[in-house]
């Protein structure tokens, strides 16, 4: 027998979901009103439904479920678009949002979606034959990385990742030996992000002017191309 495992998730109204959901591309299963308020969306084989609740509050929720998919980039780009054709920009801060697409290093390629009611969808793609955690890097600039994008993004700890990337670019603990140019793009990129997080776009814009700087040589683009990607959606956030 096959099981199909729907998560269940809060909202303060299921108007508003819905809304959201349809500008992903997902459809409508069911919509119930009263008693009690309930809906279901379904994208591909992706299922969800949310109660309605009035006293829910979405900022102080911590609901959340995993989605795996064979399609992570081609999600990440639909969702984008659903957006930013719904509200005129891709979101990256408040509710909803979208977070960064990245390889993780615990063996899945993921991006964190928070829809309008503060539920977390963690779509993610296996890009290992092992979802432990990788060890911490030795090397300076690539430990802090490593470290920042795990309490930056998995565990929403935005102060403390901002602060080990600032201790990472001090140049008075490291005088001689800099990061490489994707590290520094990837390092003020996600410092923004943490930046944007705490104190809104004018916040994030001088690391993304640093960002912009950074001269990157072009075999080294592509590999960026989800950092840049990132810096373009954050940068629209100021307007």
């Amino acid at each position: 027998m096959a099981e199909t495992v729907i998560p269940i998730l809060p909202c303060r109204t299921i108007d508003e979901i819905l809304d959201f959901y349809r500008a992903l591309g997902f459809e409508v299963t069911f919509c119930q009103k009263s008693p009690n308020p309930a809906c279901g969306v379904r994208l591909r084989s992706i299922e969800l439904q949310f109660f309605g609740m009035k006293a829910h509050d979405p900022t102080d929720t911590y609901s959340t479920c995993y989605v795996l998919t064979d399609d992570v980039d081609g999600l990440y780009e639909s969702f984008r678009a659903g957006l930013k054709a719904a509200l005129g920009k891709v979101p990256t801060r408040g509710l909803p949002r979208i977070g960064a697409l990245k390889d993780m290093s615990y063996g899945v390629r993921q991006f964190l979606m928070t829809d309008p009611g503060g539920n977390c969808i963690r779509i993610g793609q296996p890009i290992s034959d092992s979802f432990e955690h990788s060890a911490v890097p030795k090397e300076r600039y690539a430990r802090a990385l490593h470290q920042a994008t795990l309490l930056g993004e998995s565990k929403g700890d935005h102060a403390a990742a901002a602060r080990i990337i600032d201790r990472a670019l001090e140049k008075d603990e490291a005088p001689d030996a800099g990061p490489t140019p994707p590290q520094l793009l990837r390092l003020l990129v996600l410092r923004a992000e943490m930046a944007a997080q705490t104190g809104g776009p004018e916040a994030a814009a001088p690391w993304l002017d640093r960002a912009e700087a950074v001269e990157l040589p072009d075999a080294d683009r592509e590999a960026a191309r989800d950092t840049l990607r990132r810096a373009a959606d954050l940068r629209a956030e100021e307007d």
